[in-house]
């Protein structure tokens, strides 16, 4: 299960999710990145893939475009993992 506490702009949350998936090298920290890097599981072992993103209403106060963009990615890759090896959960919790 990978965590991201808060973060307060869109550089944090790159930072976290890298951190706490151990995601490739060529992960560029950016929204296409992370797109490609959610969009593509095949480095992790197979099984389910659970991202928490605690305090999403941090980032919305912060970067109201960054978050929506955001819960866009995470959605989109949670959806086209459904039926995959790697099945991606995304769960909000506190305030979103």
């Amino acid at each position: 299960m990978a965590r991201i506490d808060g973060p307060e702009d869109r550089r944090d949350f790159y930072a976290a999710v890298a951190a706490q998936l151990d995601v490739p090298d060529w992960f560029g920290h950016n929204l296409d990145a992370l797109r490609d890097v959610l969009g593509d599981l095949s480095w992790l072992p197979p099984g389910e893939v659970v991202l928490v993103w605690a305090d999403p209403a941090t980032l919305a106060v912060t970067d109201p475009d960054g978050h929506d963009r955001l819960l866009d990615v995470l959605a989109d890759a949670a959806a086209a993992s459904r039926q995959g090896e790697r099945p991606l959960r995304v769960v909000l919790t506190g305030r979103t």
